[in-house]
């Protein structure tokens, strides 16, 4: 009797390790910037809403921001990739949000407001960030790490999500390939 109790627990716990290292292996080659849309942020849907106070005391609503592309960045002033990205997300930002075409909002995730004010105070960027109250953003939009980012359209629906640290060139690229899609 003894025995049979040692293989009955080898038959469930193999396939379980499986399945384990199968993920582990799927979540640990996921390149960064690859796109990870999921249930709750889907390519073509309206974006989740999004609105909260900013560090300067705005309120920023993105459906306030129709007419125009948003990203809508997540991260948190701890995160190495986030700080990499930054510099990309200030460079975009500049060239677009004068004109109206595109911006940046940051949601700071598991963050104190004190610490993005000071990060954003020595890295730049003039743009919307929500610091306070923002996990139920996240959870809207389905971030699990940052940083990630979801590129709204000037419409309202999503376009892309982002996983790890974007670049200008990147998020310009998608925008331009949402844009040709859209006239044919």
């Amino acid at each position: 009797m003894t025995t049979q109790a040692p293989n009955r627990a080898a038959w469930i716990v193999a396939p379980v390790a499986v399945v384990l290292c199968l993920l582990m292996l799927l979540l640990a080659t996921r390149a960064p910037g690859s796109t990870n849309l999921n249930a709750v942020v889907g390519k073509g849907k309206l974006a989740p809403s999004l609105a909260g106070q900013t560090l300067d005391g705005e309120v920023f609503d993105l459906d306030a921001h129709r007419g125009r592309f948003v990203v809508v960045n997540f991260f948190s002033t701890t995160c190495v990739p986030c700080i990499r990205e930054h510099p990309e997300l200030v460079s975009f930002h500049e060239r677009y949000a004068p004109s109206g075409f595109a911006e940046v909002v940051s949601v700071a995730f598991d963050d104190s407001a004190a610490n993005v004010a000071a990060f954003f105070t020595k890295y730049g960027g003039d743009w919307p960030v929500i610091a306070q109250d923002t996990g139920s953003i996240a959870v809207s939009y389905g971030v699990a790490l940052v940083p990630e980012s979801v590129l709204v359209a000037d419409n309202g629906e999503v376009i892309d999500k982002l996983v790890g640290g974007v670049t200008a060139s990147q998020l310009e690229s998608v925008i331009a390939t949402y844009l040709e899609s859209s006239q044919t």
